[in-house]
């Protein structure tokens, strides 16, 4: 069997740098003379028929470009499963880079990727800033947002003021009064403001003794911990918290102080995670659909590559899912 042509041997047949090979096939800058020769050599080995040569004739990569904030999500890791089964079926793969949780670095990423050669970007923002919409101004290669909205961008996320309205709905139906919202900063819009202000419009309609106040975590369980000390001082009824894991922390708490959930105190969340479902009591929530939300994003940056229309953004996927977290007022 014959030995695969390499990039390197490209290289060596017409005198110039394995950078310089690299650089044509990525569509980068190389010199006129230098272009034709790599042409050549490249038509004369038959090197055509390997990976860069589809990338040479349909002036795509077949790569994808992924950002995400941190790895250590579970809603992360479904959305992900979702790409990268859309990904697959379409013969693409994807690059995924991380940002830490720092937006300064979440740019740099999107910038990086671009300058990779990627056909398209899905970006699972914590935020969209006047600086991400300047930048991806500027490529001109497609780009898709997921968990956050601008009017500016293409995106794909749940509705998470719908989601609020849901769980505000059972709360009311529920006759609570009194209720700790434990939600995260409001830099983030999905999460810290539409999903709290979708639950207070919904509870507090045609409820004009409800009261609702705020206390602020960020999205780690063991802040969410420290934080119900704090919450108890409001003495609720009920505690809602932006996300399943929050509720975990509180939980947690609830338990080593001997107070009752949901007999002295409700308690439900945002997510759907199945470690709910073997939670000590199991954790009333509202359960999103991260995977299909993965696949209509990936399928979103497949349409785009190929200059095709982005479908309206319609999301079904929230469902209220009713245990054993949540009790009535009498």
């Amino acid at each position: 069997m014959d030995r695969k042509v390499t990039i390197q041997d490209i290289a060596n047949m017409v005198n110039v740098s394995k950078s310089s090979v690299s650089r044509y096939l990525n569509n980068g800058y190389v010199s006129e003379e230098n272009a034709k020769k790599i042409k050549e050599a490249i038509e004369k080995t038959g090197f055509e028929t390997n990976f860069f040569a589809k990338r040479l004739k349909t002036k795509k990569s077949g790569l994808v470009g992924i950002v995400i904030p941190r790895i250590d999500s579970v809603t992360i890791g479904k959305v992900l499963t979702g790409i990268n089964k859309k990904l697959m079926e379409n013969d693409y793969q994807g690059i995924i880079l991380i940002s830490e949780l720092d937006i300064e670095k979440e740019l740099a990423n999107i910038n990086s990727l671009y300058q990779q050669g990627v056909d398209g970007i899905i970006i699972n923002s914590m935020a969209i800033t006047k600086k991400h919409i300047q930048l991806i101004s500027r490529l001109s290669i497609p780009t898709i947002f997921t968990g956050q909205k601008n009017e500016f961008t293409n995106y794909i996320k749940i509705d998470d003021y719908e989601a609020g309205k849901i769980l505000g709905s059972y709360f009311k139906s529920k006759g609570h009064k009194n209720i700790v919202f434990l939600g995260v900063n409001e830099w983030d819009i999905a999460v810290g403001v539409d999903r709290k202000n979708g639950f207070i419009d919904a509870v507090k309609k045609d409820n004009p003794d409800c009261n609702v106040q705020f206390v602020e975590t960020d999205f780690s369980f063991t802040n969410a911990y420290s934080k119900a000390s704090q919450i108890l001082e409001y003495k609720p009824t009920a505690i809602v918290c932006a996300t399943d894991n929050i509720c975990l922390g509180v939980l947690r708490y609830l338990h080593e102080n001997n107070i009752k959930v949901p007999e002295e105190i409700s308690v439900a969340g945002f997510g759907g995670y199945d470690i709910g479902s073997v939670s000590y009591p199991t954790l009333t929530t509202v359960a999103f659909d991260y995977e299909l939300i993965g696949i209509k994003a990936a399928q979103g940056i497949l349409d785009l590559i190929e200059g095709k229309e982005l479908e309206e953004n319609k999301d079904t996927s929230l469902r209220l899912i009713e245990r054993e977290s949540v009790g009535g007022i009498n």
